[in-house]
């Protein structure tokens, strides 16, 4: 059975609308990603990171002579692990 035009004319109409729609929708993404900039996330990670490490060497090579780390004892190996944790956390925003 063949199509009649007011049918083709419609179909074709909307075919633009949803063009139309899609493009605006993706004019609106991407206005909303580039307003969040994630430039410092790669500073914050490896700058986390270097400090949780850096926390534990510290603390295994003179944690005795170190007054604060002496008050805390053990737990500046959770110190030194949560930073570490945080920045592999920080590193999932890196895009």
């Amino acid at each position: 059975m063949p199509e009649s035009k007011v049918r083709k004319a419609a179909a074709t109409k909307h075919k633009v609308e949803s063009k139309q729609e899609i493009a605006a929708k993706r004019r609106d993404r991407e206005r909303h990603t580039a307003t969040r900039s994630t430039a410092w996330v790669p500073y914050a990670f490896i700058t986390t990171g270097l400090l949780g490490v850096a926390w534990l060497v510290v603390f295994y090579i003179a944690g005795d002579m170190v007054p604060g780390m002496r008050a805390l004892g053990n737990w500046n190996v959770l110190v030194g692990m949560g930073l570490m944790m945080s920045a592999f956390g920080i590193a999932t925003m890196w895009k």
